[in-house]
């Protein structure tokens, strides 16, 4: 059965531009390329979809938001901006939940197709796996084939629009600034090993730490939640570690390494720094208050419907940067006094504006 995309390439022009003609939409194409789309479509025999036709045309009014994980804040937050924004634009939304499982992505992108939602908008990290992201392609290209509309918060791995959070970038600055309170010895909750933000996020801390000349960090793998980040610090307590600041990929790891540490007796800062990433606003309400990378996480779900909403062939990326933010579950290594410590070389921040009004000087 000849396809859109058939057309398309018979054509010599982009998918968009060929659901434009065929599909009814009434945002303009030009003469010349209006007249070689349906040329293409008659050689081929190419039907109409009325579905498609239905989509392109703007006739539905719903957004579909799918995210990984409801209880998390970073996608609460997320989810808020995108339903604020489509609400400003006369747009309902509805949401799915994939319980980080890309193959259930999968199967709530083609459900979003079937009832004629105008626009499905992705939030969460992709996985580093080339199998599940070719058939997570192969399913959003069909929606946009049929005249949908699509945006992702996160990796730009999609070939769709995307908001793309600076992880590597954030979890730099995170490190040289840790770095500057007199910490050597770190330690990583590192996430799960196939995850892309939790790869990123790592490997910009890494790379911060080798710039400085200090040691690489102790990495300690764990789930992308509350439990993962508990059972990744308890298993770090079982070890002879040395360390004296802890980095979790996320706030939500960070929380449950705060409570394991507790359990045994740990005091956050006095014993062990600790701090996370996305800084999720309840996170100042715990003590202490947890340091972390601040991402604007309301206005990276508004900004990804208004990419979607705004006609264009290329895919489009912008990129969304993160603020460091230094609150009291930080300070300096025990061993350092105000007396007697002195940093063995100096360290900037690789980001100096990204420093937050918050964020704290060392304490003697």
């Amino acid at each position: 059965m000849t396809t859109l995309e058939d057309v398309a390439k018979h054509a010599g022009v982009s998918l968009a531009t060929a659901s434009r003609v065929l599909n009814g939409s009434s945002r303009h194409v030009g003469a010349d390329m209006r007249r070689r789309v349906e040329s293409a479509a008659a050689r081929l025999g190419y039907r109409v979809d009325a579905t498609a036709q239905t989509l392109a045309r703007g006739a539905s009014n719903v957004v579909g938001l799918v995210i990984q994980d409801l209880i998390d804040p970073y996608f609460s937050l997320i989810a808020d901006g995108a339903i604020r924004a489509a609400d400003r634009h006369g747009m309902v939304t509805t949401l799915g939940t994939t319980y980080r499982d890309p193959e259930r992505e999968i199967a709530l992108v083609a459900t979003l197709h079937a009832q004629r939602a105008r626009v499905v908008l992705l939030a969460g990290s992709r996985v580093a796996d080339e199998a599940v992201l070719r058939r997570q392609r192969a399913e959003l290209d069909v929606y946009r084939s049929a005249g949908g509309r699509v945006a992702v918060i996160g990796q730009d791995v999609l070939g769709t629009d995307t908001v793309a959070p600076r992880n590597r970038e954030g979890a730099y600055d995170l490190a040289v600034a840790l770095a500057g309170l007199g910490h050597r010895r770190f330690a990583v909750l590192a996430g799960p090993p196939v995850l892309l933000t939790a790869i990123d996020r790592t490997r910009g801390f890494s790379e911060a730490l080798a710039d400085l000349g200090l040691p690489p960090p102790l990495l300690v793998h764990g789930d992308f939640d509350r439990d993962g980040g508990r059972d990744a610090a308890c298993r770090l307590m079982a070890m002879d570690h040395g360390v004296t600041c802890v980095f979790a990929v996320n706030d939500l790891m960070a929380t449950g390494a705060l409570a394991a540490l507790r359990e045994y007796g740990v005091q956050v800062p006095r014993d062990l720094s600790l701090a996370g990433f996305d800084g999720t606003s309840y996170l100042r309400d715990p003590v202490p208050s947890l340091a972390t990378v601040r991402l604007p996480l309301a206005r990276m779900g508004a900004m990804a419907l208004d990419l979607a909403l705004t006609d264009e062939d290329a895919p489009r990326r912008q990129h969304v940067s993160g603020e460091v933010v230094l609150r009291d579950s930080v300070g300096p290594p025990a061993w350092a006094s105000s007396a007697a410590y002195a940093p063995s070389a100096p360290v900037e921040p690789a980001n100096p504006s990204a420093a937050s009004p918050e964020a704290r000087p060392a304490r003697p």
